[in-house]
């Protein structure tokens, strides 16, 4: 949004649906893809944005007129059932997208085939800026004063979703779902060297929707022999710090991982290989799939 004093944002728009034909480029081996869930519903997400301050498109500007990019702080996927999607199946995501405080933004998307709901999505966002021209390690929050107060308290899954974001960032946590930090921990590192063409987006950040990719190929090589088909998500929660340049190496560092006949659980945290700055933890609950 450009700083301007004189346009007051729009109420939050009613939840809308989209509505969708499962082909090639929405599926993965086993399902609907996650990766093009979330980078589907990253884009309702800002559109959402775009739409409350009434901007043709997400083109933001903070209060001193410097380029901004709406980030996102925390997402997670939960009660996903994504192989429930098969070719050419109908489906629609359900979005709510609204300000919880400051430049803060919750977004709630549902995703339904005709038969049922498959999985909600929930994502926290705030804007950000580079301090330095190009140097994605100077990424900051960007300045939106101008925009009016809330005062409605923000929905019980984002006020969950910031408390637990702040828990991974401290490392105050020892229980999610049926992994437990300490009963449970393993140290496995695995480094990875983000590709530009594929991990990075149009504004040349390291795209969130490709956290999510590097965990699962990590955990793809680092896999029981005695399953040879991928484990289908169940949940998937991710808290995000900082982003890292073309060129800088990343190391993912699994602290925790369970599995049982029920499924497999783990945390990895990423972080920059050259100044070891953490810039995401990424928990993930998987169910083992039938062949």
């Amino acid at each position: 949004m450009r700083a301007r004093r004189d346009v007051a944002p729009a109420k939050p728009p009613a939840p809308g649906r989209t509505h969708y034909l499962a082909g090639m480029p929405e599926l993965a081996f086993s399902g609907l893809s996650e990766q093009w869930l979330l980078r589907t519903c990253g884009q309702l997400h800002w559109n959402g944005l775009a739409d409350q301050v009434r901007l043709a498109a997400p083109d933001f500007y903070d209060d001193a007129g410097r380029k901004s990019y709406a980030a996102f702080t925390a997402i997670r996927v939960r009660e996903a059932r994504l192989e429930d999607v098969s070719e050419n199946q109908r489906f629609a995501i359900e979005a709510d997208v609204r300000r919880i405080a400051g430049a803060r933004h919750f977004g709630e998307f549902r995703v339904f085939t005709t038969e049922s709901a498959i999985a909600k999505v929930e994502m926290l966002s705030t804007f950000v800026r580079r301090a330095s021209s190009g140097d994605n390690r100077s990424v900051c929050k960007a300045s939106f004063d101008r925009l009016p107060v809330t005062t409605a308290p923000p929905p019980a899954a984002a006020q969950a979703m910031l408390e637990q974001s702040r828990r991974l960032r401290a490392g105050e946590w020892t229980q999610h779902g049926r992994l437990d930090r300490n009963a449970h921990a393993v140290e496995h590192v695995v480094d990875y060297l983000p590709c530009p063409t594929l991990d990075f987006n149009g504004a040349h950040l390291l795209y969130f929707a490709s956290f999510q990719s590097m965990v699962d190929r990590a955990e793809w090589h680092w896999r029981s022999t005695q399953h040879t088909a991928p484990p289908s998500l169940v949940e998937r929660e991710m808290a995000f710090y900082g982003n890292a340049n073309v060129g800088d190496k990343l190391v993912l560092a699994f602290g925790a991982r369970h599995a049982d006949h029920a499924g497999l659980s783990h945390w990895c945290a990423i972080s920059r290989a050259a100044d070891g700055m953490r810039i995401a933890d990424v928990v993930t609950h998987k169910r083992w799939s039938h062949e």
